[in-house]
């Protein structure tokens, strides 16, 4: 390993835990616990604030410093960097410019091998119309952090009382972003839009963080959009027999199952917020089909019958 590769090593292995002994540096690094104190000493020449501490249980410390240094990141850290940057359109958050010109500073300082492969990857990514303001994100996450209460205007709904909410988590799902915290006014869960809240300012009182229903933000978020308030389950299973072949169900097939029982029927197990959702996924193929069941999706069928034959023009 050549000096300066092993100094990248060295800041990676710094970055990635709080303490790391002397000689377990030397031996993860192949060298002496001499090399490894000048290779600190060299990082701490560029600006890195390093603690050091002496006797048999002592070791180095990646502290924050007064300056931010020269970044030095290995290949796989640049290409990381590089790609995630372009894909922050996506994110849901309106940091497009800021990731544009981020990308090209990032890119101007990369040796040719490393602009080369990003080069390379280029891929289109998606543009979302309701984007989150940076400082709204930073203001709800800093108010879930120090566990205080905050107040919004939610919407367009500014002429009415604010939302008086203490924050619990936020949680980013396809493109955007989702606050989970307890309203008082209610005295209930309630999930909210980033991309709708408008912060008022000064946060409010602490509070004593909640145990959330599900256990966890994700499981409650992902339980709410299923119509749930206790598992990530939908109230409404069916299972049928799709004539297709896999490739043609499994673009919708969501967190259904599937089977293929011959080359051109699939065994279908999915679920939704009622009977008349699963019958409305089955008919979007537009082929035969049977409800395999349980009872009450096969009992259900005749009442869609009717309503379909009954909806045309008088």
């Amino acid at each position: 390993m050549t000096s300066t590769s092993r100094l990248l090593t060295l800041l990676s292995l710094l970055q990635a835990r709080r303490d790391w002994p002397g000689p377990l540096l030397a031996e993860r690094l192949e060298v002496t616990a001499r090399t490894v104190r000048r290779d600190v000493d060299r990082l701490r020449e560029l600006g890195y604030a390093i603690t050091a501490v002496k006797g048999p249980d002592g070791g180095y410390r990646l502290a924050a410093g007064s300056e931010l240094p020269p970044l030095l990141f290995d290949d796989e850290q640049a290409m990381a960097i590089a790609v995630a940057l372009q894909g922050v359109s996506s994110s849901g958050v309106d940091l497009d410019e800021a990731a544009a010109r981020a990308l090209t500073t990032v890119r101007q300082v990369m040796p040719p091998r490393l602009r080369h492969r990003l080069d390379n990857v280029r891929f289109a990514d998606t543009w979302r119309p309701h984007r989150v303001d940076p400082k709204v994100l930073e203001a709800i996450t800093t108010a879930v952090r120090d566990q205080r209460t905050i107040r919004f205007d939610y919407g367009d709904d500014h002429d009415s009382m604010p939302r008086r909410v203490e924050p619990h988590a936020i949680v980013a799902r396809n493109g955007r972003w989702y606050l989970i915290a307890w309203e008082l006014e209610k005295r209930d869960w309630r999930i909210y839009r980033l991309d709708r809240m408008n912060p008022r300012t000064p946060a409010g009182a602490p509070f004593a963080r909640r145990p959330i229903p599900t256990g966890d933000a994700r499981t409650f978020l992902a339980a709410r959009s299923k119509g749930s308030d206790e598992a990530d389950v939908w109230p409404y299973y069916g299972e049928v027999l799709l004539h297709l072949r896999p490739v043609d169900i499994a673009p919708w097939l969501g967190d259904g199952e599937m089977e293929q029982v011959s080359e051109r029927v699939c065994r279908v197990r999915v679920g939704s917020w009622s009977w008349a959702g699963l019958i409305s996924w089955v008919l979007r193929f537009d082929v035969p089909f049977t409800v395999v069941g349980p009872p009450e999706f096969v009992q259900a069928l005749p009442g869609f019958a009717g309503r379909i034959s009954g909806a045309g023009p008088v």
